[in-house]
């Protein structure tokens, strides 16, 4: 008959191999994915290249930009400006290039109207799909904050709900498309409109826009200028878009 202590040795030994046994059928298991990252769920997409950067360029001390004058540096792009402060007559009311100490921006300070900008490439529509993203560099005065814009093929414009808010310095920061919310914007008036949600919710989201094929890129500051000083402005110096180009086509378009 064994003794008690012999049989607790057994019992021990019998339970560390069947450990041990599990341990080994589990094995070939490990280890075993394929390089493609079977198992682990989709890959990581490919982020888009560089579609457009552009820096602005100030051919004289800062100044309101006059009718026709060209500031940008990359000769495919074309500024389009909208809002009343775009085309005052008074350069006092306009928007500005401005510049040293700093790096050359578009300035919205002397604006009395909310103010919009966009860059067109001349040649192609920008996807916004996937991992497309914007790397831009802002300061903003007060409570005032740069947003990004879009102009669709159809026209509608929208202002994505990212905001940069950097008052202390210019600031280089980046956001990607995807998950942005969007609202509509007017853009003769450079104000948001859009209709009641559920129970009368009154935040005026947009449905999510098709990005596949987007006209223009850029920038609002939705409320005026305060003037020269600190005060109420935001300026936006160089701006970078990442996503895919697509060929325009067709004599109709601009």
């Amino acid at each position: 008959m064994l003794r008690p202590n012999v049989v607790g040795l057994f019992g021990f030994v019998f339970c560390v191999g069947l450990v041990f046994e599990g341990v080994a059928q589990q094995a070939p298991s490990t280890g075993t994915q394929s390089p493609s990252g079977g198992g682990r769920g989709p890959g990581v997409p490919t982020p888009p290249p560089l579609f457009f950067k552009e820096t602005w360029q100030l051919m004289s001390p800062p100044h309101a930009i006059a009718p026709g004058e060209v500031v940008v540096t990359n000769a495919n792009l074309e500024l389009n400006m909208y809002g009343p402060s775009a085309t005052a007559s008074d350069p006092n009311k306009r928007i500005w290039i401005s510049g040293p100490p700093g790096p050359v921006n578009i300035w919205t300070g002397m604006c009395t109207t909310p103010f919009a900008a966009t860059l067109r490439d001349k040649n192609n529509y920008v996807d916004l799909t996937g991992l497309a993203k914007v790397r831009w560099t802002t300061r903003a005065s007060g409570f005032h904050a740069v947003r990004p814009l879009i102009k669709l093929i159809n026209g509608t414009f929208l202002v994505g709900d990212h905001a940069d808010v950097s008052t202390t310095t210019f600031l280089e920061s980046e956001f990607a498309f995807a998950g942005l919310r969007w609202m509509k914007l007017d853009i003769d008036r450079v104000v948001t409109i859009g209709r009641y949600g559920p129970v009368g919710e009154a935040s005026n989201w947009a449905d999510a826009p098709d990005l596949s094929k987007v006209d223009e890129v850029g920038f609002v500051d939705l409320i005026p200028g305060s003037g020269h000083g600190s005060g109420g402005y935001v300026n936006v110096a160089s701006f970078e878009l990442y996503g895919t180009p697509v060929k325009r086509g067709g004599g109709h378009e601009k």
